[in-house]
């Protein structure tokens, strides 16, 4: 049993304990007591349920589409806008500039595709016919490891130079890439906000706040035990 349900079952008891004592007092504590108890869970189970000629129950699905809305609005327009996401590049460059070490990574990379594309286009130049005359593709092979040291040095040296670091540092920085990035979020959202169903939303919902509404159940039984308290004092 959930705390609406004891609620309930303790306000039938106590009006149940004042009518079979004949203590009006005890009897319209628990009569309000009921009333405000019962009011609440049906509030509760109509926010969740659509209830036969109850305007405006099962809201949660009734407005899915807003709720989609709301939740798509508040990602992309509160959380992640353009302005926070381009204080964020602004913020992370310097810090990512010092922890990526371009010449680690480079040392690491595989250049063998760029001396397989540069073997490529001289074989199918008119240089290639002649180099049949030398041993055609075997020819080049020597070339290979010193092509590969130059290339990876090369483009170490170019990541080392002020010019590169600059360019990265507006590009990283740059409105474009954070419009870009906020674009792709707001299609991802999107997506996955379209893969939701009413039931979906609706128990994602109930699962959230389902436990906290139950406090609503208890008080509600207890300002109505008080009016009820009040009321047999004035009449």
């Amino acid at each position: 049993m959930n705390k609406s349900d004891i609620t309930n079952l303790l306000t039938v008891l106590i009006m149940a304990y004042g009518y079979s004592n004949g203590n009006d007092t005890i009897f319209m504590i628990g009569l309000f007591a009921l009333s405000g108890a019962v009011t609440n869970t049906l509030a509760i189970h109509m926010l969740f349920h659509k209830v036969p000629f109850l305007y405006g129950s099962g809201v949660i699905e009734n407005k899915f589409e807003q709720f989609k809305s709301s939740i798509h609005n508040l990602l992309t327009n509160q959380f992640f806008t353009q302005e926070h996401l381009t204080k964020f590049f602004q913020t992370e460059v310097n810090s990512a500039k010092n922890t990526i070490d371009f010449e680690k990574i480079l040392n690491k990379t595989d250049f063998t595709p760029a001396y397989d594309s540069l073997k490529t286009a001289v074989m199918e130049s008119s240089f290639g016919g002649m180099l049949g005359m030398f041993g055609g593709e075997a020819a080049l092979e020597p070339l290979k490891e010193p092509f590969i040291k130059k290339l990876q040095k090369s483009i170490i040296d170019i990541t080392s130079s002020e010019a590169f670091n600059k360019v990265l540092d507006e590009s990283l920085k740059s409105e474009d890439l954070s419009k870009d990035v906020h674009s792709k979020l707001s299609e991802i959202v999107s997506s996955r906000l379209d893969e939701l169903t009413p039931k979906m939303v609706k128990q994602i919902v109930q699962d959230m706040i389902k436990e906290h509404l139950g406090w609503l159940v208890i008080w509600g039984a207890v300002f109505g035990g008080l009016i009820g308290f009040v009321s047999t004092l004035i009449v």
